[in-house]
C-alpha cells in the first residue's frame, strides 16, 4: 500500500458523504495504490451507519469503531496502528481540511521530508479561537524549536517509518512533529485551505486551553530530560541540599558564639531546604530507575537510524 488516510471522527455523520467523494476522487488521480481509515470515536448521532454504506460504496475505505469515546490521540493512534500504507495522511472529518492539499503535502514529502504539516493561514473561525492558538503555537516554537505556526491543524503528511517511532497518549495528537523531532525528523509546513464547517457540531473550545499550555511545559520537560531526568531533579536537589547545608553551618557557628536559634527562621528554612534537597535527588534517582526499566522492557530504541553507507567492497 503506497498511501493511508487516517481520519477520526466524532458525530459527523452529514459529512461523511461528501468527504469521501472529494477524497476518492482526488487519490483516484495520484495514480498510486491507497486506502482511507475512518476511525469513529463512539459517535451517537448515526455516524457508524454511514461509514458502513461509505464502506460498500467505495474500494479502499475501510472504518474502525470504537465503543466509546476515547479522544483524538487514541483514534489516530489506532489509525497508525491499523495503516498499511508507506507515507500516512491524517486530516479532519468535518470537511474543513481541503483533499486537494494532499497532492500538495505528498510533493513536499518527496523533497526529502519525514513530515509536512499542513498551515491554516487563513482560518475561518472567529479571534476567540485564533488567539489563543496563536499564543500556543507560539510558546511552543520557543519551547521545542520546531518552527511549525499551526500545530493544530489535522492536515499532515507522515512517512510511516516516523510514525512507528512516536506512541500518542492523552492530548498528543496535535503534537507529533514535536515528539517525532526528538529522533531528527526532518519537518517542513506548507499553507493549506481551510473552510467554514457545513455541517454538525465542533468538538474544540476555550476549555482545552489551558490543558494546552500544561502539555507544552510537558513537551519541554520530556524533549529536554525525558532520558535523563536526574539532570533536572538532581540539579534542584543538590542546588537545595548545598544551600541548606551552608545555611545550617552558619547557624551552627552561630549557636557556638552564644547567639540563641530558638526564634530564627533561618532555622527552619535551612531544615527544609536540606529535606527538599533530599527528596528531588530521590525522585531523580526513581525516575531514571523508570526510564532505563521502560526502554528495556519495551525495547524502544533512543535513536533513529536515516541509513547505513557500506562500501562497495564490503559485500564482495
Amino acid at each position: 500500500m503506497d498511501l493511508s488516510v487516517v481520519i477520526p471522527v466524532f458525530n459527523e455523520r452529514e459529512n461523511i458523504i461528501p468527504l469521501c467523494e472529494g477524497l476518492v476522487t482526488v487519490l483516484a488521480g495520484l495514480g498510486c495504490s491507497f486506502e482511507v481509515i475512518f476511525v469513529d470515536d463512539g459517535s451517537t448521532d448515526g455516524t457508524e451507519a454511514v461509514l458502513g454504506e461509505a464502506v460498500e460504496r467505495w474500494n479502499g475505505i475501510r472504518a474502525i469503531r470504537f465503543r466509546r469515546n476515547f479522544g483524538q490521540s487514541p483514534a489516530l493512534q489506532a489509525g497508525f496502528d491499523h495503516a498499511q500504507g508507506k507515507v500516512i495522511v491524517t486530516m479532519d472529518g468535518d470537511l474543513q481540511n481541503d483533499p486537494t492539499d494532499i497532492p500538495r503535502l505528498l510533493e513536499r514529502l518527496e523533497e526529502g521530508y519525514d513530515i509536512v504539516s499542513g498551515f491554516r493561514s487563513q482560518r475561518k473561525e472567529g479571534v476567540i479561537r485564533r488567539l489563543p492558538s496563536a499564543i500556543a503555537n507560539w510558546l511552543l516554537r520557543k519551547a521545542t524549536g520546531v518552527p511549525l505556526h499551526d500545530t493544530g491543524c489535522t492536515l499532515k503528511a507522515y512517512r510511516k517509518e516516523v510514525i512507528e517511532s512516536v506512541r500518542l497518549y492523552g492530548e498528543q495528537h496535535r503534537f507529533i512533529p514535536v515528539l517525532a523531532s526528538q529522533f531528527g525528523a526532518k519537518i517542513t509546513e506548507i499553507p493549506v485551505k481551510h473552510w467554514q464547517r457545513r455541517a454538525g457540531k465542533s468538538k474544540y473550545g476555550l476549555s482545552r486551553t489551558h490543558r494546552v499550555f500544561l502539555d507544552i511545559l510537558m513537551l519541554k520537560f520530556l524533549l529536554s530530560y525525558g532520558t535523563r531526568p536526574l539532570q533536572v531533579f538532581g540539579v534542584f536537589g543538590l542546588g537545595s541540599f548545598l544551600l541548606g547545608i551552608v545555611i545550617n553551618i552558619y547557624l551552627t557557628i552561630k549557636k557556638i558564639q552564644g547567639h540563641p536559634l530558638a526564634e530564627r527562621p533561618l532555622l527552619l528554612l535551612g531544615i527544609l531546604l536540606v529535606i527538599l534537597g533530599v527528596q528531588f535527588v530521590s525522585m531523580g534517582l526513581l525516575a531514571e530507575m523508570l526510564v532505563r526499566t521502560y526502554h528495556e522492557t519495551s525495547r524502544r530504541p533512543t535513536y533513529w537510524v536515516e541509513r547505513i553507507l557500506r562500501s562497495k567492497h564490503e559485500d564482495a
